[in-house]
């Protein structure tokens, strides 16, 4: 069986951590943020974690 591609789109979008975690950055931070509060700016700005359900998958596509 040949080896799995690697979904580029998701590639772009999430990386690996050392611990084996799967990180992203949030949505929504590009532009229009004149309206919104800094309290939201600055939880759009920290990264996140997938969560266990979607780790497996995202791992998988990403590889």
């Amino acid at each position: 069986m040949p080896k799995m591609k690697t979904k580029k789109s998701a590639a772009k979008r999430f990386k690996k951590t050392g611990s084996g975690k799967v990180k992203f950055n949030k949505s929504g931070n590009r532009h229009l943020s004149t309206r919104k509060s800094p309290n939201r700016k600055r939880r759009l700005r920290k990264a996140n974690t997938v969560s266990k359900a979607m780790e497996k998958r995202t791992k998988t596509m990403i590889q």
